[in-house]
């Protein structure tokens, strides 16, 4: 919006805001009411404990709406020419703004009681660092959020240069959704699941009779296979624990790019979530592939930019995933109508590191795994050798592992120059392959520990505004890499690179300062 358009007046948030405050809270009073009443029932009877929980239920509910009641009316924001402005509190009366210059993000948030009353939460972001980077709009009407996200991201800006289409450039495929069994995600939620079993009969009173109950169901089972049976049963649960989260999270994903130049991300089921991203602070993009789905061939395409949501709400909110888990091909495809390149720098040719390197990472890993180990073999010897034959079964089966992990790791290296971006690859249980644009690079960190000096090798570390802020080729050739980093951008390493005379053998020392 230009400077001469019209200022906005004061306005307000949606007064049914009180009535999902209500609804909300209903919901949790009545989760934590069920199991107080079964506790109360034991000392009151059930019908006295009835009344009580339903009295207390009623007052919370009512004093949460009346609570909300007061933020709604002592809350009013305004759109003007230079600054965003929200005024809310009673006693302590807080004015915040925001200038509109400096505005990165307008996301919207809907989860599925607002949708049903056709409202959303809308999020106004800076991208910097603290609460006071943000205001958040909770709620409004869907109209009033996308007439504040359409006025409040355009620019008068011409919008990136590139021959790539507008419109939509990714849509989801259901078949993306076998991808979500084999997340990080799925065990995670089967130990949750397990968990809960238990903490629910607690609360009732018959955690004993559960145990007991399947202590009869296994009674004539070796314990091997009996955890082995609960671990499965565990993974099943987490497996569809995860399939839910997938489809809650990714149902009606699509990624468009509107005119004047900005990614916008959709997505959800019951919660629906609208993320934009301006391309003009977008750095490059971050292909990430977690073991479970790299082996079965997909990758997940997160953006690298500025100014996007960095408080906590913004990080849980996956604000920068711009694909979900797909095949890969099709991920290299969207990277590249992403960053408006023919072909994409995420599928560059990568210079491969030393076999120093490899070394480097068979120690770490060996290490990480015979440290426990040891531990039981020390406790096994003191106390009982049954520890013994477990330290044995464990190194059956992680020792092997660790030199498998250890290997993927160093195939996994590599670092390149794709055109104008620099490329970096690293990790085995969480891959990624960086394409950083190599104006985005701020400055240099060459890291080189006594070990790495001994075996030719350093870490060098490209800094930046955008995504992590750092994005590093680990374990590079001294030469090559101080070279990678001189040819990415020229004259920035240059100045700090001291090059002594002395040789250490046959091989010239390189020392370097950043």
């Amino acid at each position: 919006m230009s400077a001469a358009a019209p200022q906005d007046d004061w306005r307000r948030l949606d007064p049914r805001t009180v009535l999902v405050t209500a609804l909300v809270m209903a919901g949790v009073v009545a989760g934590v009411a069920i199991p107080a009443t079964l506790g109360l029932s034991r000392w009151l009877g059930l019908p006295l404990a009835v009344l009580w929980a339903l009295a207390g239920a009623l007052l919370v509910i009512a004093a949460a709406a009346g609570a909300d009641r007061v933020r709604w009316h002592r809350t009013r924001y305004r759109i003007g020419e230079q600054r965003v402005e929200l005024h809310t509190g009673l006693l302590l009366v807080k004015r915040r703004s925001l200038a509109r210059t400096r505005i990165r993000t307008v996301d919207l948030t809907a989860n599925l009681l607002l949708r049903l009353l056709g409202l959303v939460t809308v999020r106004i972001g800076t991208g910097e660092q603290g609460h006071d980077s943000t205001l958040t709009l909770d709620p409004v009407t869907r109209a009033e959020g996308e007439r504040l996200r359409r006025l409040l991201l355009e620019r008068a800006a011409a919008p990136p240069s590139g021959g790539h289409r507008e419109g939509e450039l990714a849509v989801l495929d259901p078949r993306w959704i076998r991808y979500a069994p084999v997340s990080f995600v799925a065990p995670v939620l089967g130990g949750a699941a397990a968990g809960a079993v238990m903490q629910i009969s607690d609360w009732v009173g018959a955690q004993g009779a559960v145990i007991a109950w399947v202590g009869d169901r296994f009674r004539e089972t070796p314990l091997t296979w009996v955890i082995l049976g609960l671990v499965v049963a565990a993974l099943i649960a987490g497996a569809a624990g995860a399939l839910g989260l997938w489809i809650e999270m990714w149902w009606n994903y699509r990624l468009e790019r509107e005119p004047g130049g900005t990614l916008r991300v959709r997505r959800g089921l019951f919660t629906s979530r609208s993320i934009s991203v301006e391309e003009a602070r977008l750095r490059g993009v971050d292909l990430v592939e977690p073991l479970g789905i790299r082996l079965l061939g997909a990758a997940r395409l997160e953006a690298i930019t500025t100014g996007l949501a960095k408080d906590h709400e913004g990080q849980s909110a996956d604000h920068n995933t711009l694909l979900p888990a797909a095949p890969r091909p099709r991920a290299d495809t969207v990277a590249a109508d992403v960053l408006r390149e023919a072909v994409t720098p995420t599928g560059a040719t990568l210079i491969r590191h030393p076999y120093a390197a490899r070394g480097r990472r068979l120690r770490w890993s060996l290490a990480t795994a015979l440290a426990p180990l040891l531990l039981l073999v020390l406790l096994g010897a003191l106390l009982t050798p049954v520890l013994l034959w477990i330290a044995l079964g464990c190194a059956v089966v992680f020792l092997p592992l660790a030199v498998a992990l250890a290997l993927d790791a160093y195939r996994g290296l590599g670092h390149a120059l794709s055109g104008r971006y620099l490329v970096t690859r690293s990790g085995t249980v969480r891959r990624s392959t960086a394409a950083l644009e190599r104006a985005g690079v701020i400055g240099w960190t060459v890291k080189q520990s006594v070990f790495q000096r001994r075996a030719g090798l350093l870490s060098i570390t490209a800094t930046t505004a955008a995504g992590g802020g750092a994005y590093t080729a680990y374990d590079t050739d001294a030469s090559e890499g101080l070279t990678f980093a001189a040819e990415a951008v020229p004259g920035l390493l240059e100045p700090f690179l001291e090059r002594p005379a002395h040789r250490r053998g046959d091989r010239p020392v390189t020392d370097c300062t950043t």
